[in-house]
């Protein structure tokens, strides 16, 4: 008896050409319905249609067309079970030995912006239960769902019997499939109808496993998505990303996106933004006039940490810019693009890896981040709301001065990116002096100040936390620091504040913390 295929494809990418092999090669009888028979029958291959197969119609404008005992009887019987092979002559089944389904276009359809009731029709019902149903009897039945596995299942049959092993592997990718389809369903709901979920679903495919992770004893894989985000970033040139590449160029981008980010020379003058980071923290940024000054700018804050790092820009990469990038090791550099002229400057430097990453590849606003931890998973908002200085508040008898209030909102922005506790100084708006990570403050603001030096004459301050007391305050006069910007919010601001009339340095409160952990 010829074997029997159901065929039931939304993509119907390649199932022509492999339906053709499984009559002609292997004597298949194929049974489909819809789109898919009028496909194949146009094809010249032969097809039995599913409401002759299961003498039933398809009802409900085409929503039940294979929800029928005969279809899944089919499919789920076990042909060794003695109570099943009774079922199987007593109701007439026909066995089916393969399935190939892939179902209706739900995220294209979402992703589109249709309507509630367009996106609902798209919602597959036979073809997931079709699938769950193969992947079940994965012993008896193949199932196949995507396009990519028609090829290879054609030549594991050529080898005579399936073994077990690949259906299980069949089966496992078919639950993912359905699980993926579902993820993707549940979380549309949730968000258009603004529900709160009792447990958190999300589903990546494997992008690529990675050489090692932050360590080269530890595995580690890159799951995410194709169409946004770095595995939709155009690499140019270089050695493939690491673990390690990624964290770093993650934290690079988002910094210098505090100042825009273009292709074109869309920027406002002083706005061209470069961003210098290791080891998941700046190590020097500035906004200049141009792509090379806001490099070079950057480079002067910190140039021996700078060595190894990654470079960010929210401009076009010109010949100028890459000539000061060809002088220093780094390991990446991304930005909007790259002139010809920067491409073949930078060919020199073979295992610089060069990443163009559009505007239109940029995730949108408002996400979340998650973070694992022992046995769970925590799950909060992107720190990327747009920062309201009408908020902020002048809370010393001196104020800043124009030029000062710019170097405030700079170092601010930069303030936001660098690990907690942090502590940021700025003057010309560029970076001086950075210090990350500390358990405390005073003790950041020491390793900032220290690395800016005699620098810090009538520069200013950023901390991403509130002052608990007043020492942070006496050590910036110590520097020569004009004004300090900070959430404010301690039970002890007025110290810092009288400490600061004392002084002569102007603070500001931004009413808002950045924490980052």
């Amino acid at each position: 008896m010829s074997p029997l295929a159901l065929v039931s494809v939304s993509d119907k990418k390649n199932i022509i050409p492999f339906c053709k092999e499984l009559v002609e090669q292997f004597n298949y009888k194929i049974l489909s319905s819809g789109g898919t028979a009028k496909h194949l029958i146009e094809a010249k291959i032969p097809v039995v249609k599913v409401a002759d197969f299961t003498n039933s119609p398809e009802i409900l404008g085409g929503r039940v067309k294979t929800l029928h005992p005969k279809i899944h009887g089919g499919i789920l019987a076990n042909r060794t079970d003695e109570e099943h092979k009774k079922d199987i002559e007593a109701n007439n089944l026909e066995l089916i030995d393969l399935v190939v389904v892939n179902l209706y276009p739900f995220k294209k359809t979402v992703d589109q912006g249709a309507k509630w009731e367009d996106v609902i029709e798209n919602i597959d019902i036979g073809g997931p239960s079709m699938i769950r149903s193969a992947a079940k009897n994965h012993k008896d039945v193949s199932v196949l769902v995507d396009p990519s596995q028609y090829q290879n299942f054609l030549e594991e049959s050529k080898k005579g019997e399936l073994k077990d092993s690949y259906k299980a592997k069949l089966a496992l990718e078919a639950f993912q499939h359905t699980a993926d389809y579902d993820t993707a369903i549940s979380n549309w709901i949730r968000k258009e109808r603004d529900l709160q979920s009792s447990k958190y679903i999300e589903s990546y495919p494997l992008i690529k496993t990675l050489r090692y992770g932050e360590n080269p004893h530890q595995k580690a894989f890159w799951y995410g998505f194709s169409n946004i985000g770095w595995n939709s970033a155009e690499q140019l040139q270089g050695k493939d990303l690491s673990y390690n590449n990624l964290l770093d160029l993650e934290s690079a981008l988002s910094t210098v996106l505090e100042f825009g980010y273009t292709e074109k020379d869309e920027l406002t003058t002083d706005m061209f933004a470069s961003v210098i980071l290791k080891h998941n923290n700046p190590c020097g940024a500035s906004i200049s006039n141009s792509a090379s000054k806001a490099f070079l700018n950057a480079l002067e804050c910190d140039s021996v940490s700078a060595f190894g790092g990654i470079v960010a820009f929210n401009s076009n990469v010109d010949g100028e810019t890459a000539i000061h990038l060809k002088d220093i090791f780094l390991e990446c550099v991304v930005a909007p693009s790259f002139d010809e002229e920067a491409l073949e400057i930078l060919k020199v430097k073979k295992n610089l890896r060069i990443l163009k990453f559009s505007k239109d590849q940029l995730p949108k606003k408002n996400q979340n981040s998650t973070k694992s931890i022992m046995g769970g998973l925590l799950v909060q908002d992107n720190d990327d709301s747009e920062e309201k200085n009408e908020n902020w508040i002048s809370v010393t008898n001196k104020n800043p001065s124009r030029q000062i209030n710019l170097d405030l909102n700079f170092a601010w922005r930069i303030c936001k990116h660098v690990k907690s506790n942090a502590i940021v100084i700025a003057k010309d708006q560029k970076t001086i002096g950075i210090g990350a990570g500390q358990m405390n403050r005073v003790g950041a603001a020491r390793i900032a100040l220290n690395a800016a030096g005699r620098l810090c004459s009538d520069a200013v301050l950023a901390s991403d936390g509130f002052f608990p007391f007043a020492d942070t305050v006496e050590l910036a006069n110590e520097y020569g620091i004009k004004a300090i910007i900070q959430p404010g919010g301690s039970v002890r601001d007025q110290e810092s504040i009288d400490m600061c009339n004392l002084k002569g340095i102007s603070m500001v409160f931004t009413q808002k913390r950045h924490f980052l952990h």
